[in-house]
């Protein structure tokens, strides 16, 4: 197969072309002698000629870049948008979702790209430069949550098997404000199971999207109210009003908690989907299969700042420690 059709004319090329064309040589002579079809000389001289100016290779090396140069470039790969691309990759290894940076960038943009020729960029387009752009290149698919090398729809969640709790209320109980989230203090609950005997316990707040992490030797009821109890006295009181959790055994001890608990409907986790989403985060940092035994309380406090100083767009693209830190001035 002759590659030779398909690859563009270089300058060099053309510099012999003109050369040639100059000793008046045979467009099929020159075709030989680079090795070209016939028909591609033939159409680059004739492209580039003029009745009265003669083939210059500079100006028809000039004419053919600007021809190929694409107009519809992504708006990440666009000349003056360094500084913008620069810091989506970096919010991107950094765990950040492409519909947080975009909204990020639209409701408190950074001084970092205040001289960017674009200064915002819907989440669809940091898709496309990830998948079918540059992106592709660096492999950033692999810091998006689910680290897909093809965008697919999400897929069902799998149901968990109903334990008997004694004294369970459920969640149609709860009042319509936590519902609504009109207030501060709602919180759900939920675990993280690894692969080794420690699993997480964490916790969401519905409004703000603050989140607490606390790392429990094994899944014992006892060991997870311990870790609520931590996660309740990390606030002020006046932050902690309803508990939503579902129906695992590590539960089973709710009323040993002095904050009202109601629970979701078997098999509907969803009626939790602030804490599922939150868990899906989680799993950024630590797998599925990770072994959660080896690692440090500390490094688990550093995961839960890293999730609470992420902008979120039903908080306007502010984080949940910048909300916290609002609503902890009004009180004082």
């Amino acid at each position: 197969m002759d590659m030779s059709k398909g690859r563009p004319l270089t300058l060099y090329e053309r510099e012999r072309i003109e050369t040639w064309l100059r000793i008046t040589k045979k467009k099929a002579w020159i075709a030989r002698k680079l090795g070209r079809d016939y028909s591609i000389i033939k159409r680059e001289v004739k492209r580039n000629s003029g009745e009265i100016l003669p083939y210059s290779a500079q100006a028809a090396d000039f004419y053919a870049q600007r021809r190929r140069k694409k107009t519809n470039k992504r708006k990440l790969e666009k000349y003056g948008n360094e500084k913008l691309t620069a810091y989506v990759r970096r919010q991107l290894n950094d765990g950040w979702s492409p519909e947080e940076i975009a909204g990020r960038l639209k409701e408190q943009p950074p001084q970092e790209v205040a001289r960017c020729k674009n200064k915002t960029v819907s989440h669809e387009s940091i898709y496309d430069w990830i998948y079918n752009g540059e992106g592709r290149l660096g492999g950033l698919y692999k810091s998006l949550r689910r680290k897909q090398n093809v965008r697919r729809p999400k897929f069902s969640r799998k149901q968990w098997v109903k334990p008997t709790i004694k004294e369970r209320i459920p969640i149609i109980q709860r009042p319509g404000v936590a519902n609504a989230r009109e207030r501060f203090g709602d919180w759900e609950t939920d675990s993280v199971i690894f692969s080794g005997k420690s699993i997480l316990s964490v916790q969401q707040e519905r409004k703000m999207k603050l989140c607490r992490l606390h790392k429990c030797e094994d899944k014992s009821a006892l060991a997870s109210e311990e870790a609520l109890r931590d996660s309740i006295e990390s606030l002020p009181q006046n932050f902690w009003l309803t508990i939503t959790r579902d129906n695992g055994g590590e539960n089973v001890l709710h009323h040993e908690t002095a904050v009202p608990s109601y629970f979701c409907d078997p098999y509907k986790s969803w009626q939790k989907g602030g804490v599922e989403n939150l868990n899906g985060l989680i799993r950024e940092y630590f797998p599925k299969k990770s072994n959660l035994d080896t690692v440090t309380e500390r490094y688990v406090y550093e995961i839960q700042e890293k999730l609470n100083n992420r902008a979120r767009k039903a908080l306007h693209y502010l984080t949940p420690n910048e909300v916290l830190a609002l609503e902890l001035k009004k009180g004082l």
